[in-house]
């Protein structure tokens, strides 16, 4: 484990981004995505972006900064459920080699594949023979990916104990996060070294010159947002088309030949 690792850092608390700071840097990132968006349908690109991390880290949030002005036809979330009696006796992989990207795709992997380093391998899904077979032939199923076109992007969202702890109860008390505990955050709870070790046997085997790990520091949520999209809009060399694509509105022409016949609408009340 890395010195002050799972240790709250001097500066964290008091050194959170401003609301104001944190929307104004958003929006200006939005943009770009849009053009990265429109880059990617041009040309064809098939982008794979993987998010994986400590429970509590900020990954949910960061792939909805990263999706909210973008279309969701060329950026798709893949967020798998628990694997069916079927798909455990498939392949390992053979569920998510169907959501890889076709060309002008951004698909983000809300977890992934690496679930057989992580919560299969501490929880007891898997055997350790299982996991370590993983590791081995990951970095081969990545290059397999990266030969056959698809741009690869992975990041580990990491957050201290005292952090996800804070996150965790922030989910039990608010009536609105109370969904994104799942009874798996709570059994994974008491877990914290185990997973340390996990992610960092992960590390080790699967952090390829073809496909490299991203570590984001996590402890403050709004930083972590601006600072992963940032990185990718960099990982990805894309050009502004706006001006090839400008777009204005034709003459409307004149309006309210047809009236429009009267209909008993059940209407939407307006209570605000």
């Amino acid at each position: 484990m890395a010195k002050g690792e799972g240790k709250k850092r001097k500066g964290d608390a008091t050194d959170r981004l401003g609301r104001k700071t944190y929307e104004a840097e958003l929006r200006r990132l939005h943009v770009e995505l849009v053009k990265l968006q429109q880059w990617v349908v041009e040309k064809g690109l098939k982008v794979c972006i993987v998010f994986e991390g400590r429970d509590g880290a900020g990954k949910g949030g960061t792939i909805k900064a990263i999706t909210e002005r973008v279309s969701p036809r060329v950026f798709r979330v893949v967020a798998l459920p628990a694997p069916t009696e079927r798909e455990k006796t498939q392949m390992y992989a053979q569920r998510y080699l169907v959501h890889l990207p076709a060309a002008g795709e951004v698909v983000i992997f809300d977890r992934s594949w690496y679930n057989r380093a992580g919560v299969e391998r501490v929880m007891g899904f898997c055997t350790d023979e299982q996991a370590h077979k993983f590791l081995t032939v990951v970095p081969m199923f990545e290059r397999m990916m990266v030969e056959s076109g698809i741009i690869l992007i992975k990041y580990w969202l990491e957050v201290s104990a005292e952090e996800q702890t804070r996150r965790l109860q922030d989910r039990i008390s608010d009536g609105r996060k109370l969904w994104k505990l799942s009874p798996m955050d709570v059994k994974s709870y008491n877990r914290w070294d185990d997973y340390t070790r996990a992610r960092d046997d992960m590390f080790a085997a699967s952090d390829s010159s073809w496909a490299p790990w991203y570590m984001a520091r996590s402890e403050d949520k709004r930083k972590a947002r601006l600072n992963i999209i940032s990185h990718l809009l960099q990982q990805i060399p894309y050009k502004d088309l706006s001006h090839t694509h400008k777009v204005s509105l034709p003459k409307r022409g004149k309006i309210g030949k047809h009236k429009a016949q009267p209909y008993p609408f059940k209407m939407v009340a307006e209570r605000f």
